[in-house]
């Protein structure tokens, strides 16, 4: 009788070890995802700062050229003006 009653208690003690392990096992993989999930998000955030650099780069290109353009443009009136005197003349 004292086997009978040690054989459930090895049984019970063999179930609780295992779903020990595979709580163990499943906090480690929990973990390794998590360190993974941050790694993505440190390089996610990096790449989106550089590109809001890069954005403010060429958006700044952007004004001087459109800057630049305005001059042009003005400085062609101008010589059309001249241009259109001597015509004139």
């Amino acid at each position: 009788m004292a086997s009978m009653q040690q054989q459930p208690e090895v049984d019970t003690l063999a179930g609780l070890e295992e779903r020990i392990q595979r709580a163990v096992a499943l906090v480690n993989r929990l973990r390794q995802e998590k360190d993974g999930a941050l790694k993505d998000l440190a390089e996610t955030r990096s790449n989106l700062e550089q590109s809001q650099q890069e954005n403010e780069r060429l958006n700044t290109e952007l004004e001087e050229m459109r800057e630049e353009r305005r001059q042009v443009r003005a400085r062609i009136e101008r010589l059309l003006g001249h241009i259109d005197q001597l015509g004139a003349a």
